[in-house]
């Protein structure tokens, strides 16, 4: 699937990784002409990735092989290796660089691993199958998302402890925190919903789902989200509904649905706010979205399950 449009943007001067579950590789793509510039071999399932705050490092959760890879984003190759406990699915970084928080998936744990030196510092127990991780823009806390229990799990990043359980719909998987770190997004798969929860109360503020016309509802399955650099949209991607929703955070109305290729799984905006760029796993595609016309301009192919993008400018 392939989309043009007249007044495309393409950002400039970016890379972006995208990690590719089955191919056991990164694809490197080049921001401006959205070439392959390079293929990195990684370990077993590559899944959730992250660039360090001074982009000078990709994490990579490698889940079969239970660790991280860390590639360094100018030698475009693997260069460490660090211990991640048990089948790592997402992750995220503080936002000094200092520690990664690991979704151990099969052992119901949280990991976090000093990136400096590799150590572990904690395992904090959660609930059954965590994956999405978010650090907090203060870097006060992390949240913790359990498939299988149905919670988000707040941790105190100074005193490594679970400090709350949010008990949301079915199969949370990610957590995203609002760019003024107000609240944060936990979506529910198989609940078909975006619980939006109020992190000093432990609440929830706001619930809300989806509804596309001839779609089947439990085709809609929100996954990744990303926020519009002013806070104003979000964009969430609804895997086998093959949509993005574009959706208003002051009101929590869906906009408009962006179609795309199939099963839209994560997906990251660049720096500078243009341009959003989502991973579809079963078209073993990019699809890039102006975010100015919330339209899509071109889908580039990466390799074969495609499930993870980072984009460093």
């Amino acid at each position: 699937m392939t989309f043009v449009l007249a007044s495309a943007h393409q950002a400039s001067a970016t890379t972006v990784f995208v990690s590719n579950e089955k191919d056991n590789t990164i694809t490197v793509l080049d921001g401006d002409t959205l070439a392959v510039k390079k293929v990195i071999p990684t370990g077993l399932r590559p899944r959730g990735i992250r660039l360090t705050p001074d982009h000078k490092f990709l994490v990579v959760c490698i889940g079969d092989d239970n660790r991280l890879d860390v590639v360094d984003t100018e030698k475009l190759e693997v260069v460490r290796t660090l211990a991640s406990g048990p089948d790592p699915e997402l992750l995220d970084i503080s936002k000094d660089g200092k520690f990664i928080y690991v979704a151990n998936e099969d052992d119901a744990m949280v990991s976090i691993v000093n990136f400096e030196d590799g150590t572990t510092v904690a395992q904090l127990d959660v609930g059954i199958e965590p994956e999405g991780m978010g650090v907090s823009p203060d870097n006060k806390l992390t949240v913790a998302t359990s498939e299988a229990t149905s919670m988000a799990h707040f941790i105190d990043n100074a005193a490594h402890k679970v400090i709350a359980n949010v008990l949301v719909d079915t199969r949370p998987r990610v957590a995203e925190w609002t760019r003024d770190g107000k609240h944060v997004w936990v979506t529910s798969e198989i609940g078909g919903t975006v619980s939006v929860i109020n992190p000093e109360t432990f609440k929830i503020d706001k619930k809300f789902g989806f509804e596309i016309p001839g779609v089947d509802a439990d085709l809609i399955q929100p996954i990744g989200v990303q926020f519009s650099l002013d806070g104003k949209r979000a964009f969430i991607a609804l895997s086998h509904a093959n949509r993005v929703a574009v959706v208003d955070t002051e009101t929590y109305a869906v906009i408009r649905y962006i179609i795309l290729g199939q099963r839209p799984w994560h997906l990251a905006i660049h720096p500078d706010g243009k341009t959003l760029y989502v991973a579809n796993g079963l078209t073993n595609d990019m699809t890039i979205i102006d975010v100015a016309t919330e339209k899509p301009i071109k889908s580039v192919p990466v390799g074969r399950l495609p499930w993870g993008v980072a984009v460093m400018p």
